[in-house]
């Protein structure tokens, strides 16, 4: 039975280890094209497959969907204070950076371009799944919004507002979407220039368990054969991010930020924690988990996944939402933005003082976040290297 796989090629033939095979294939010391294929395959054909030399990866297509906020509920103003809580609490309001020539990318459900809080954007937009622009969800907007939003509902939302560019990626519809659009969504916006590319979706493990199910296998072989795809699939956007972050030696540098997913349930049993789920959890992107705000310092949201990177705010976050206003929304998917907003930041700052490159971004994303102000008895397994703060001076 042939299936649909994802290829990844390089146009510069990888060097390997010759005892470990196709699969150790490095990332090479110049610059080279990268390229994302659909093939029809047959199983077997796989291992004959990634014995070419441009071959970096091969990995079944398989269902993603977006991180679904735990929240979303009506709001008149971002609150008293005129700027949402998120802003203050990675230090944006005070930060002397603003995103300035900075490119940011959102792959998510799209973007309602028309919403004033982006008036002042050049917004880039391709569509991935064949509905056409726009976004009818509401998902995409809220977190662009929180990225480089300006005003909106009375108060500022976004971190990095001083952003100018901004390439937008529907690569989520009404029937979710797969990996091929996010690996090709990821290329299109290095090809285009973006530095920061920030993502809050996650793979569809039990979609891809129900889709062998109903090809008749059963439940035993139905989930082998999504783990397989699975463990593939986490290889693939590794050797994709590597490959990125190879070629910003040779042109621009860019970041991939992800959000950790919303599949824990702290409420219900503190030990209900689920792991970091894919790609957030491929090496190379930074995965984000979510915080909220309490008079107690910033605790841990009961949904948010452990093992991530970093942490953004991610409880009641205040963004636009499409058609005009704001809304509120609580998810891995709105600490993302932050996260992302605070990239752009740092982004310009190392931008200006020289060369960007991603290992300086990464390291200043990561090293300047701190732990301080969280609320007493976290589990440092949860938050990873702590709010991401913003450049201060």
């Amino acid at each position: 039975m042939k299936e649909k796989h994802i290829v990844l090629r390089s146009t510069r033939p990888n060097t390997r280890d010759p005892f470990l095979g196709a699969a150790t294939a490095s990332v090479a010391t110049t610059a080279a094209s990268i390229a994302v294929e659909v093939e029809d395959i047959e199983r077997r054909d796989i291992a004959k497959l990634t014995r070419h030399a441009d071959v970096v990866a091969v990995a079944p297509a398989i269902p993603m969907k977006l991180i679904a906020p735990t929240e979303v509920r009506e709001t008149a103003q971002p609150d008293a204070a005129k700027t949402a809580w998120g802003v203050k609490a990675v230090g944006a309001d005070t930060s002397p950076f603003s995103g300035k020539n900075i490119v940011v990318a959102v792959l998510d459900t799209g973007i309602d371009a028309a919403h004033p809080a982006f008036s002042q954007v050049e917004i880039i937009q391709k569509d991935f799944t064949g509905e056409g622009n726009g976004d009818q969800h509401g998902h995409g907007t809220h977190c662009a919004g929180t990225i480089f939003g300006r005003t909106a509902g009375g108060g500022r939302i976004g971190v990095a507002n001083g952003v100018t560019k901004a390439l937008i990626g529907k690569v989520l519809g009404a029937q979710g979407g797969s990996s091929e659009q996010i690996m090709n969504a990821i290329l299109w916006a290095t090809d285009n220039g973006a530095n920061v590319i920030s993502m809050s979706l996650g793979m569809d493990f039990p979609g891809l368990v129900k889709f062998w199910q109903d090809q008749g296998f059963p439940a035993e072989l139905a989930a082998s054969r999504a783990l397989e795809g699975y463990r593939a699939n986490v290889q693939l956007f590794e050797r994709l991010a590597a490959l990125v972050r190879a070629r910003g030696a040779f042109s621009q540098a860019t970041a991939i930020v992800a959000a950790a997913g919303n599949e824990s349930q702290r409420g219900v049993n503190p030990d209900f924690e689920i792991a970091v789920a894919p790609p957030a959890v491929a090496e190379g992107i930074i995965s984000v988990a979510a915080l909220g705000q309490s008079a107690d310092g910033y605790p841990v949201a009961p949904f948010s996944n452990t093992g991530a990177n970093v942490s953004g705010p991610g409880v009641g976050v205040v963004s636009a939402k499409p058609g005009g206003g704001v809304q509120t929304m609580s998810g891995t998917s709105m600490a993302t933005p932050h996260v992302a907003g605070v990239a752009a930041l740092w982004a310009e700052k190392i931008k200006g003082a020289g060369l960007l490159n991603v290992l300086e971004l990464t390291s200043k994303l990561v090293g300047h976040a701190t732990t301080d102000g969280m609320k007493t008895g976290f589990d440092p397994f949860d938050v990873g290297a702590g709010m991401v703060r913003a450049p201060q001076a």
